[in-house]
């Protein structure tokens, strides 16, 4: 099949890429001339492991191409697959301007039948306004799909070709085989419902996973109270099948470009047909609160922060991904910062796009994670990027001026931290040391 994919960010990218292995002709299409140019050059926009690789292959192998030119690339292509951004509007509701602007020019472009296929994430219904708004400038016929995506970045690659399932939503069931055969050699566990239900499959799947961080993340502070370890809880509570043990690592929170912004949006469609979506908010609230866990064991260890030198370590929402989007490091930066903190940051990957949207005269940007420990006070660990655990601790305790280790992610083990000198403070685990909160006469007494 001939495809146009319309918009070359993570989701239209990846989708594009993955489609021609399984003997698709894949155009992508960008109205970024910069964009276009560099992935002719076979240079990925987003850092996404194996990305380049496959733009590579597929393009000397002529399956792939890269264009800006829309009504071209949709002339050539039996289906179109939206997939530009819906960000979130001041109030949470997604901004559809984008979508509805790429329908228009579609419906404008089309010379004959198409399958238009949403793979955006949109709020329930927007399929039926894509639909209306195309046949209002075009009298050519075509059929509406939603086909919502379950990436997640740093492993979108595998996601796409081995999802769990492919969700299809149809209003036409003689599309049925045609979606089955797009999606072939990826899974048979396709799923085909309404378009509505399409929908709402997305919002739901990333509310519930949203719900089961920020329920884990509760339970560890409760941890750190009582003296339990949440990590151990966590295995426990995940050898039920009913529960799982995905999304149950307790941190500083969820962020990116998928979470924050889908369930803003679920709490608006919610709240748009009169209901009060009172869960999802407080999952959002306690997502909220629990990034500053760090600056409060940061005031436990040092007490006030104005003149303190804090090293960071990881500025992406996590690791593989040069995505700082709702990135907790943000947030937590900007309290340092306005605590009179001195900030030095390290991130492999996600320095830059960090930097282009905040930068401050109180900030060190470091090379090296060891360069961002030495002479600092602190060390917070943020995104657990695989290299932040091979790192040598009793050398890294020797070049801090103060030897404190904030670990948000949990990265490293009993055995690690001891013998170090680091005074080391984790999520939800007061066993391994540090200024916890937990008390063994409170404990008793509950």
């Amino acid at each position: 099949m001939k495809l146009a994919v319309i918009g070359t960010g993570y989701v239209g990218l990846v989708s594009g890429v993955c489609f021609t292995l399984n003997g698709n002709h894949v155009i992508c299409v960008d109205k970024d001339e910069e964009k276009i140019n560099k992935l002719n050059r076979m240079e990925s926009p987003i850092y996404e492991p194996g990305i380049e690789a496959l733009i590579e292959m597929n393009l000397r192998e002529g399956r792939l191409s890269f264009s800006s030119d829309l009504q071209e690339s949709v002339r050539r292509s039996d289906i179109v697959i939206l997939a530009v951004g819906t960000p979130s509007l001041p109030g949470g509701e997604a901004d559809l301007r984008y979508i509805e602007g790429a329908a228009t020019e579609i419906a404008q472009a089309m010379e004959g039948y198409k399958i238009i296929m949403t793979k955006s994430t949109v709020p329930v219904g927007t399929n039926e306004k894509i639909r209306n708004l195309i046949a209002s400038h075009t009298n050519h016929p075509f059929d509406i799909v939603s086909a919502p995506e379950f990436l997640r970045e740093g492993s979108a690659i595998r996601d796409t070709l081995h999802p769990d399932r492919i969700v299809i939503g149809l209003d036409n069931p003689q599309l049925e085989p045609t979606m089955r055969q797009l999606h072939q050699g990826f899974t048979e566990n396709v799923f085909v419902t309404d378009i509505r239900s399409a929908e709402m499959i997305k919002y739901a799947s990333n509310a519930f996973l949203a719900t089961k961080i920020s329920f884990i993340n509760e339970i560890a502070n409760i941890c750190e109270k009582v003296g339990a370890d949440v990590t151990m809880v966590a295995e426990g509570m995940g050898m039920d099948r009913r529960i799982g043990s995905s999304f149950l690592q307790a941190g500083i929170g969820y962020g990116g470009s998928c979470f924050p912004k889908d369930t803003n949006a679920l709490i608006q469609i919610a709240g748009n047909v009169d209901y009060e979506f009172k869960l999802l908010k407080s999952v959002v609230e306690v997502n909220k609160d629990q990034r500053f866990m760090i600056i409060s064991k940061l005031h436990e260890s040092l007490g006030s922060l104005r003149g303190a030198v804090i090293g960071i370590w990881g500025l992406a929402f996590k690791p593989n991904t040069d995505d700082v989007r709702e990135a907790p490091a943000r947030e937590i930066v900007e309290a340092l910062v306005a605590e009179g903190a001195t900030v030095k940051l390290y991130d492999p990957i996600a320095a830059d796009n960090f930097r282009a949207g905040y930068d401050h005269s109180q900030l060190r940007w470091c090379g090296l994670p060891e360069e961002a420990a030495e002479g600092s006070d602190a060390i917070c660990l943020l995104t657990d990027w695989a290299q932040f655990k091979d790192i040598d601790l009793h050398q890294l305790a020797g070049s801090m001026r103060r030897q404190i280790l904030i670990d948000g992610r949990n990265v490293y083990s009993k055995e690690q931290i001891e013998g170090t000198g680091l005074e080391y403070h984790s999520v939800g685990r007061p066993q391994m040391g540090g200024l916890s909160g937990y008390s063994p006469s409170v404990a008793g007494a509950i």
